[in-house]
């Protein structure tokens, strides 16, 4: 009988073992694609998994948050590591969508900027919201967002994302308002009255663009005079001859970050991926192929001049733009984003 059930034991044992082996797979990386999945594949998923032993595989998506708040709402979570925009991070975080940073458990956590550090994502690189011309065309730089809502000094149309978020920032700045201003006053009614009626002087010219590729690619054209921008997208554009310039007085900075969804099974492994990724040894080398800014403080010292001009983030530009305020939108989005459809549709 003894003999029996030591047998039955080591059955059971072996079976568990196998099961567990079965059920165990790659840590699950999900990202924006195209070259900014390239970047990281180069600086963070190879190096990481032959650092760690930890089998990676990474998946692009667009940004669907429903996907994730379907994985976790089914407890089915198949997501370990997710790169989101910053307008997501603390809706997300107070839906439950994802897990708390203990940031006592992230080494380079003295050494991240301010805006990186959210109560369930870590920063992964700064950008800017700004706008750009063709060089080529216009004889005088424009100087800030008086110049590109001056059809009059410069004729043409406007690029520009069809979205609050962003433009009613501009639309302050170009009426005089002081980007450390900016979000006390769009916090007020008036404040908001005075963004749409700004708007309202532009919108004849406006041409409505939805995918980052779209703005340099109306300015190469000469469709558009000027348009809002994403700030890699221009210097991916400059890097391959096109001669496009970006106006930084005025830009928004901003933040991808990266969150864990609720219940990830390799929470473990997912935070020791993101770890990985902020130090800035790995910053270095994803932005040396990606366009953006670090978020870790000791990479930035490491960079040249060159890389420094480009910058969202550095002293120097964060002297003249603004950090996009993630509180206010998670506050103010959805009525804004309402007003701003009604406004588009008219």
């Amino acid at each position: 009988m003894l003999k029996k059930v030591g047998w039955g034991a080591v059955i059971a044992l072996t079976l568990a073992q196998m099961s567990h082996v079965a059920a165990a797979r790659p840590l699950s990386v999900v990202n924006y694609g195209g070259t900014l999945a390239d970047a990281q594949q180069a600086a963070f998923i190879k190096p990481f998994q032959t650092a760690t032993g930890v089998d990676v595989t990474a998946t692009p998506y667009s940004g669907e948050q429903a996907k994730v708040k379907a994985m976790v709402d089914g407890k089915q979570v198949s997501w370990d590591v997710v790169e989101v925009e910053s307008t997501d991070v603390g809706r997300g975080c107070d839906s439950g969508m994802y897990e708390r940073i203990d940031w006592a458990k992230v080494p380079d956590a003295a050494h991240l900027t301010p805006a990186a550090k959210t109560r369930c994502g870590v920063g992964l690189f700064a950008w800017a919201n700004t706008f750009a011309y063709n060089t080529q065309q216009l004889k005088t730089p424009p100087a800030g967002w008086a110049d590109f809502w001056d059809t009059k000094k410069y004729p043409g149309k406007r690029g520009m994302r069809k979205s609050a978020r962003g433009n009613l920032e501009f639309a302050l700045m170009a009426d005089g308002v002081k980007p450390a201003d900016v979000y006390k006053v769009l916090a007020t009614p008036a404040g908001v009255d005075r963004a749409f009626k700004k708007l309202d002087e532009l919108r004849p010219n406006i041409q409505w663009w939805d995918a980052g590729a779209q703005p340099a690619q109306f300015l190469v054209s000469g469709d558009v005079a000027m348009s809002t921008v994403f700030s890699g997208r221009i210097i991916t554009a400059q890097k391959a001859g096109q001669p496009l310039d970006i106006v930084w007085n005025g830009a928004i900075a901003d933040y991808d970050y990266w969150v864990i969804p609720k219940g990830s099974p390799m929470k473990d492994d997912a935070m020791k991926f993101i770890n990985y990724t902020v130090a800035a040894p790995q910053q270095n080398a994803f932005l040396a192929l990606q366009p953006g800014g670090p978020v870790n403080t000791q990479a930035l010292a490491k960079m040249d001049a060159a890389q420094l001009k480009n910058l969202p983030n550095t002293p120097e530009h964060a002297k003249i733009g603004v950090v996009n305020d993630r509180e206010f939108w998670d506050e103010h989005g959805d009525d804004l984003d309402q007003r701003f459809a009604a406004w588009a549709a008219r």
